[in-house]
């Protein structure tokens, strides 16, 4: 695979690369923020719940990076969408889940029941 100039890549118009590569660029720097937060949330907290988001936070980092990767070149078109709808699904899951587990009939201490 080589590697191309983000200006010289033919699905995007040559006057919108700038915005398209600043807002990349952007949603990497800003995911990893979330993921660094959560991995600090979870170090605190040690619940499944923080463990699940966090997890989250991840992959929106993750998807962001492959995003870049494509504008670069060095991530196949067809690869990036696999990979970004797949990842779409198992974050949706995974907060899904988290919520789930948040619900009336958790296992909750008395601790947490009377923060709530």
């Amino acid at each position: 695979m080589q590697h191309t100039n983000p200006f010289d890549v033919e699905w995007v118009d040559p006057q919108l690369t700038p915005v398209l590569l600043a807002v990349i660029v952007l949603a990497v720097a800003g995911t990893a923020v979330l993921f660094c937060l959560g991995v600090v949330a979870y170090s605190r907290r040690r619940s499944t719940r923080y463990l699940l988001i966090t997890i989250a936070l991840g992959l929106l980092a993750t998807r962001s990076i492959v995003g870049l990767g494509t504008v670069f070149g060095l991530v196949p078109m067809t690869f990036h969408h696999l990979l970004e709808h797949g990842v779409d699904f198992s974050i949706a899951v995974l907060v899904l889940y988290a919520v789930y587990r948040s619900g009336p009939g958790a296992d909750r201490t008395s601790v947490e029941s009377d923060g709530d």
